[in-house]
C-alpha cells in the first residue's frame, strides 16, 4: 500500500507543481482582513484585492527573506498555460517583520480567476545577504525554483497556500 501524505502542500500538489519537497524552518503568517490564510481554505476574490498582512517569524533582524506569490493554475487549472503568474515580490524582508519593511519588486496584483478552482501560493526563502533582484519583464510564467537557483535562495524555508475561484463559483478543488 502507498504512503499517503498527510501535508496539505502534498495533498494540494503545491509540492511537484511548484516547489520540491522542503523542511520549513520558520512561521509565516498570511492574513486578508484579519482572516487567516490556511493551507488549502477558500477566498473569493472580493477578499483579496488588498495586499493581504504577512508576519514572518524569526528573532534576527539581521537574516532576510524574499516572499514570492504566484499562482500555477493560470489562466485554467485544466489548462495551466501561464504557470506560474507571479502575484508579488519582495526581496529583503527583516525576520519578525513582513513586507513592509522590505523591497517590492513587483506590486502586488490580486488574484482574478476566470475559469476553475486556482491555488494562490506563498513561498518564503532566506537569503544570505542583501542583492539586487530584478522584476521580471512580465508576470506570466514566472518559475519559483528557477528564480530560487538564479538568486542562490535554496529551498524554501516556508509556505502556505489558499483556493480563489471566480466570485459566483461554487464547489472544492477535484483530486483525481
Amino acid at each position: 500500500m502507498p504512503l499517503v501524505s498527510k501535508d496539505p502542500l502534498v495533498v494540494g500538489r503545491v509540492i511537484g507543481d511548484v516547489l520540491d519537497p522542503f523542511e520549513s524552518s520558520i512561521s509565516i503568517r498570511v492574513s486578508y482582513n484579519n482572516r487567516d490564510v490556511c493551507n488549502g481554505c477558500e477566498f473569493k476574490p472580493s477578499q483579496v484585492v488588498h495586499q493581504p498582512r504577512v508576519a514572518i517569524g524569526g528573532d534576527d533582524l539581521r537574516n532576510l527573506y524574499t516572499l514570492v506569490a504566484v499562482n500555477p493554475d493560470a489562466p485554467s487549472p485544466s489548462d495551466p498555460s501561464l504557470r506560474e503568474y507571479l502575484h508579488w515580490l519582495v526581496t529583503d524582508i527583516p525576520a519578525t517583520t513582513g513586507p513592509n519593511f522590505g523591497n517590492e519588486v513587483v506590486a502586488y496584483e490580486s488574484p482574478r480567476p476566470t475559469s476553475g478552482i486556482h491555488r494562490i501560493v506563498f513561498v518564503l526563502f532566506r537569503q544570505l545577504g542583501k542583492e539586487k533582484v530584478y522584476a521580471p519583464g512580465w508576470r506570466q510564467n514566472f518559475n519559483t525554483r528557477e528564480f530560487a537557483e538564479l538568486y542562490n535562495r535554496g529551498s524554501p524555508v516556508a509556505a502556505l497556500y489558499y483556493n480563489i475561484q471566480r466570485e459566483n463559483g461554487s464547489g472544492g478543488r477535484r483530486l483525481y
